[in-house]
């Protein structure tokens, strides 16, 4: 990399979505082996609370037992696991944000219950912590923190599903200024039948998109029938329904017109516990298809024996291991921001890793769809019935890659706030764009790795330049009209995802090898991370190229991300081999 695209790479490094434009030393980033005993404690509390409190009523939940549900939370909250980034002041915690996420991650394996929660303390109670006045704090906050109410956040309205910043709900002020009146309809809201305050988005008269906190016993507030959903079903799904709601002056949420800044505020903290939701659910289903293999026989031994199960196997650890780097990593991120300019405003500095809770929902939900499935096949015809877990796993997973955004959604967002980010002179993109042209007419693949991990550093830092490639050159062909290219957009945001999934996994294994001088896991999974990402990569840019040119030009472009992406094959058989073994040593997955 040349001096000064590494100097505009290392200025932006510490930035959201500053590691695509250089090299991030392990040292930079959290890993999961880093978390603090206390923090471990925290989730290991959580995850005995799911195994003695709510996996043996499942049935129940299932059946739509909500006083059941009820019940539950408000255990949940006697043990603390509700006012998890509630300030102490009102009675929570005062968590940061990696604490948050590992009990997000250990309440998983519970379905429905997990996603009751995780809409309460997420979306449910922290636009109330991050945007509201003290008077509203103290009023509901404390109930929170308790489970004496439980909360739930509706943005969602029939026809305005991914472009829920347009609703039509509206709100007007009352002829006496006393109370705003609003009217309209939200659909599928989590934990509508049960929660007692909902955070509302509505078209404010004369201002615009405005939140507001809404009781349900406020008059014109009521909820429709439960929604028969096809998994989650111990959660509580329903529309609200708004018909000349009274909600008083004082429950106006942040300011008039504003309220886009508290949808998004709390969306990437959504978008990041998704994806520590779908790890901790991959983690206990890679457990449950390694133990079932070891136990299940079929000519003569068990199926944990034959090669192609033990290849599901490791590529469900290997996937699921990534995830979990990823997780951590971003979660530091956010903490050292907090950190790093002492803020006070926690949703300024979540949003300032936007594309990286994006990354990681679309990976995570998109690696527990694949974990979940090769579960399924590992059981043959009993995953297919309802008397064991990994069926409603099956069903319960499907819906991560529609909620907190579409994939398609995040995928877009991607670029969006890159190109934003780098117009607004906060991300030198457009420096290191220009740099990167010069760069890429002479930059050689070094003839050999005198360390560990080193020549998967170095591919890890090509992936980066080709995607940055590939987006240079599709802002200087469209420009402004880039925006329309949503194939393009799209195979670039996974060009990004692939990236930070790789370098989270390398990172890791950085440290882990460093601390222990030698780890066959960490190694093998890095290997293994890195090689899939180069290949999905390649292929993604072969893609975009064709599309923008033809002849000897687009041969000239695959000549330079065969430079920087070409290499012997791996031995993926031989890797996957050694993390099977682990996999079944450990009856589970290997941290």
């Amino acid at each position: 990399m040349s001096a000064e695209t590494e100097q505009a790479g290392s200025r932006a490094a510490r930035s959201g979505g500053g590691w695509l434009l250089g090299p991030v030393e392990p040292a930079e980033t959290l890993a999961p082996e880093e978390l603090r005993p206390e923090q471990r404690a925290l989730a290991e509390a959580a995850a005995e609370f799911v195994e003695r409190e709510v996996l043996p009523r499942m049935e129940a939940l299932e059946a739509h037992d909500r006083a059941l549900l009820v019940e539950l939370m408000r255990r949940a909250g006697e043990q603390g696991l509700l006012g998890l980034e509630i300030p102490e002041a009102y009675g929570g915690l005062g968590l940061d944000r990696t604490s948050a996420t590992l009990v997000g991650e250990a309440l998983a394996p519970s379905g429905g219950f997990a996603v009751t929660h995780g809409a309460h303390v997420g979306i449910g109670s922290l636009p109330l912590v991050f945007f509201g006045n003290e008077e509203q704090k103290r009023r509901y906050l404390p109930r929170l923190a308790t489970g004496e109410w439980i909360a739930a956040y509706a943005l969602t309205e029939p026809g305005h599903g991914s472009d829920a910043l347009h609703a039509r709900t509206t709100a007007r002020l009352s002829g006496d200024g006393r109370s705003y009146v609003l009217d309209g309809e939200k659909q599928w809201i989590t934990n509508a039948g049960i929660a007692d305050l909902f955070t509302v988005f509505a078209q404010l008269e004369g201002a615009g998109f405005t939140a507001f906190l809404v009781e349900r016993g406020f008059p014109g507030v009521s909820t429709g029938p439960e929604y028969e959903k096809m998994g989650l079903r111990g959660s509580s799904t329903r529309p609200l329904i708004l018909q000349g709601a009274r909600v008083p002056a004082e429950n106006l949420l942040g300011e008039p017109g504003k309220g886009h800044r508290v949808a998004l505020g709390v969306l990437d903290i959504g978008r990041l516990n998704l994806g520590a939701g779908a790890l901790g659910s991959s983690k206990r289903l890679v457990q449950i298809a390694a133990r079932y293999a070891l136990e299940r026989e079929q000519f003569g031994r068990p199926i944990a024996r034959f090669g192609l199960v033990r290849e599901k196997l490791a590529e469900m650890e290997a996937r699921t291991w990534a995830l979990e780097a990823m997780v951590y990593r971003t979660s530091g991120l956010i903490d050292a921001q907090l950190r790093r300019d002492e803020a006070t405003d926690p949703a300024r500095a979540t949003a300032e890793y936007a594309l990286e809770c994006a990354a990681v929902k679309v990976y995570g939900s998109e690696v527990l769809d694949y974990v979940v499935d090769e579960a399924v096949q590992i059981h043959g015809g009993y995953g297919y019935m309802r008397e064991y877990e990994v069926e409603r796993a099956y069903r319960d997973a499907r819906i991560n890659r529609i909620f907190e955004g579409t994939n398609e959604i995040n995928r877009l967002t991607i670029p969006d706030t890159l190109l934003r980010r780098a117009l607004q002179g906060r991300l030198p993109l457009l420096q290191v764009l220009q740099g990167l042209q010069k760069e890429l007419a002479s930059l050689r693949r070094p003839a050999f790795f005198d360390r560990p991990l080193e020549e998967e550093a170095w591919r890890v830092e090509a992936l980066k330049k080709v995607a940055l490639m590939v987006a240079g050159l599709g802002v200087e062909r469209f420009g402004q009209a880039l925006e329309e290219e949503q194939e393009l957009l799209g195979a670039f945001a996974d060009m990004v995802i692939e990236t930070y999934a790789a370098e989270s996994a390398l990172l890791r294994a950085r440290k882990r090898l460093a601390a222990a001088g030698s780890d066959p896991l960490a190694e093998a999974v890095a290997r293994l991370t890195v090689d899939r990402a180069v290949r999905r990569v390649r292929e993604l840019a072969g893609r975009s190229l064709a599309a923008l040119y033809r002849g000897d030009e687009l041969r000239l472009r695959l000549a330079v991300v065969d430079r920087l992406t070409g290499r012997e094959p791996v031995d993926e058989i031989g890797l996957r081999r050694r993390i099977a073994e682990r996999v079944l040593e450990a009856r589970g997955y290997v941290a």
